[in-house]
């Protein structure tokens, strides 16, 4: 039994990492300044959310095998300090996994859109055929209790591959950490602006990553991304490269069917970044063992990863979907798909702006034409977290602007939009909410019944 500390123990990876290791029979321990649900729920039932909000340096003491830092944390962290004057092994989660990873076949999924998803597919299928692995990713699934999953037994380990930096004292994107025999990358859009100024950089990350794959392992990379595969063409890495696109489909009665040799194959998924997901996964899972018709027939059951184009609620002719959408491809694919397969239905979206990269004046621009396709399109954001971030302002027509939509509303306020929202009739509509946020309170229960009475 080892003896774990966790500084910053709320984040999305950082307390379900805590749990997997407390699940092994390790001690384990955390600290935090904020730690919100699901993560407090989900520690408290795990026995080591933190008695005290706030930081303190005795909790570090030498018997300490290992401390594990979040992002959240800052350099001047009391504990950090308190661990680095002890000479502690002191390791950011990427480090962390690598380190414990390094006898398993490590399969790494990246991109800037469509990790979490694809890692989804890809567990649910092995779920499905009982195959077991371990893995780590960032978002909770159903049919499993946690988000990471660590054994002695288990051959292959699944990893979302993050490209945002690792911790206060390693400012190294964490995919850069796993060194994977088997790898994919779903695209590449510029993301992350308060880390990577310019595109060319945030781009260099990808071109780094692919070179940490091990020398006779192989490269998955969606060949319908013109960057990305620029890159894939020019890498010196003696590895195998295989490019997927989008499989065959048909769409009939709002049911998307892939057409594959065994005959039509019904999803409970659509749009087509969601097809090009999938046929990424399914190289993923026939490298791991996986036969094609297998895949086919666990994948039919597959409703999609929390938060990526969730379907609350659908009254009679009417609909509201949910997705973790903000960075402006991932807006505009989310928004296309959900056009595409309610063709004849009205599309209200409604974005909310909130993140370091969508409310950057500089990147804003980046926006433009990701809503054409939405009959209503709706952009929130709040005024006064860009004051308590210190931010530029952005007015509304700025954003106006930005995205270049005329029948745009935009709304600062989180009470008129609700009001707007509530009163809305949504007869022969799909409502589309997209955000990481929560548009300043929205009452999720009300706005369902609202769609319901449609």
């Amino acid at each position: 039994m080892s003896k774990y500390h966790f500084i910053a123990i709320g984040g999305s990876a950082m307390h379900s990492l805590a749990i997997a290791l407390k699940n092994k029979g390790h001690q384990v321990s955390g600290s935090d300044d904020a730690i919100f649900d699901p993560a407090k729920t989900q520690l408290q039932k795990a026995a080591i959310l933190p008695e005290q909000m706030g930081w303190f340096s005795e909790r570090i003491d030498p018997s300490t095998d290992a401390v594990i830092i979040g992002m959240h944390a800052k350099k001047d962290n009391p504990e950090l300090l308190a661990a680095q004057k002890m000479n502690l092994p002191i390791y950011s989660y990427p480090a962390f996994i690598a380190h414990y990873a390094q006898n398993k076949t490590r399969v790494v999924i990246a991109g800037s859109h469509g990790k979490t998803t694809i890692s989804a597919m890809v567990l649910h299928v092995l779920n499905y055929h009982q195959k077991a692995v371990d893995y780590m990713i960032g978002a909770q699934l159903d049919g499993f209790e946690n988000a990471v999953c660590l054994s002695e037994e288990n051959e292959f380990i699944i990893l979302e591959g993050d490209e945002y930096l690792s911790s206060p004292i390693d400012l190294s994107p964490k995919f850069h950490h796993y060194k994977p025999q088997i790898a994919l990358i779903s695209g590449i859009a510029w993301d992350h602006v308060n880390v990577f100024k310019t595109d060319q950089e945030y781009i260099r990350q990808f071109d780094l990553f692919i070179n940490t794959i091990t020398a006779g392992g192989v490269l998955i990379y969606n060949e319908e991304d013109t960057t990305l595969t620029g890159l894939v063409n020019a890498s010196q890495n003696t590895i195998r490269k295989e490019p997927y696109g989008i499989i065959p489909h048909t769409v009939t009665d709002g049911t998307t069917y892939l057409e594959t040799d065994e005959g039509a194959v019904p999803l409970s998924i659509f749009g087509k970044h969601n097809l090009s997901n999938l046929s990424g996964a399914k190289w993923i899972c026939q490298l791991i063992g996986i036969d094609e018709d297998d895949f086919y027939q666990a994948i039919i059951s597959f409703k999609g990863a929390s938060k990526r184009l969730e379907n609350l609620v659908n009254g009679k002719t009417s609909s509201l979907y949910k997705d973790f959408a903000h960075a402006p491809s991932k807006v505009k694919a989310t928004a296309d798909a959900v056009k595409e397969q309610f063709k004849d239905y009205r599309l209200i979206a409604c974005l909310e702006l909130h993140t370091y990269s969508s409310l950057d004046p500089s990147f804003i621009k980046n926006y433009r034409a990701s809503l054409s396709q939405v009959d209503l399109p709706i952009v929130y954001y709040d005024p006064e977290a860009l004051k308590l971030k210190n931010r530029t302002p952005i007015s509304t027509d700025e954003i106006k602007k930005a995205f270049g939509e005329p029948k745009l509303e935009v709304y600062t306020h989180p009470d008129a939009l609700k009001t707007y929202l509530f009163g809305m009739n949504y007869d022969r509509t799909v409502l589309l909410m997209m955000s990481s946020g929560n548009y300043g309170g929205l009452n999720w229960e009300r706005l369902k019944e609202r769609v319901l009475q449609f």
